[in-house]
């Protein structure tokens, strides 16, 4: 099954790191004024999604769907959504963090939601990686400076933390003490992360 990658309108500094994670056989969907990133990115769309509220319909030999202004969901859940509907099991969103804080943090509970239905999203910033972990053990590799573990979701039990500068066995994190910031993998090993119940919101920092 091929990924699908998303791209939102926040603003992206790097683009060639982006393009280095691009797979040729990608399904490429823009959100609004994320079109401008195909641009950037010398990728054209499958699709483009967006009320068009934030930038003008490209109006491109392209499938479109043009969305109402008023909505419940943002044009980038909706795009999830209509991307999870077409039977994709693993997504890459970028552009999707930094700007607005309440749309940063809404785009990180579609992480939450994709875990909740079975499959697997990764959002890609300039400076990180996020994933959710839940039932699966999570590895990361020490090309990362550091990498956080947030609660976000009310309470995580039964935490282990092996193969890092601060390990933890059966810990448990709540959101209202966030301890597992800033943690470094041990040089030439690979970090192994696990949570019994509840489910954790792993971020590996690739550059400060």
């Amino acid at each position: 099954m091929k990924r699908c990658v998303i791209a939102g309108g926040a603003k992206i500094a790097d683009y060639a790191r982006i393009q280095g994670m691009f797979k040729a056989e990608d399904y490429f969907i823009c959100c609004d004024s994320g079109y401008r990133h195909s641009v950037a990115l010398g990728r054209r769309p499958d699709l483009i999604v967006g009320d068009f509220d934030s930038s003008e319909n490209p109006h491109l030999d392209v499938e479109t769907i043009v969305l109402p202004c008023e909505k419940d969901d943002t044009d980038t859940v909706y795009a999830v959504k209509e991307a999870v509907a077409r039977g994709f099991e693993e997504f890459l969103l970028i552009g999707v963090c930094g700007g607005r804080l309440d749309h940063t943090l809404g785009n990180v509970s579609i992480l939450l939601y994709l875990d909740s239905i079975g499959k697997k999203g990764t959002i890609v910033d300039d400076y990180s990686e996020m994933e959710v972990i839940s039932t699966q053990t999570a590895l990361v590799e020490d090309r990362y400076p550091f990498f956080s573990l947030l609660n976000v979701t009310g309470c995580a039990e039964g935490i282990t933390i092996r193969n890092a500068k601060y390990p933890l066995e059966n810990g448990v994190i709540t959101t209202e003490y966030q301890y597992g910031i800033s943690n470094e993998v041990l040089p030439g090993k690979q970090a192994e992360i696990s949570v019994a119940k509840g489910k954790l919101l792993l971020i590996k920092v690739e550059r400060e």
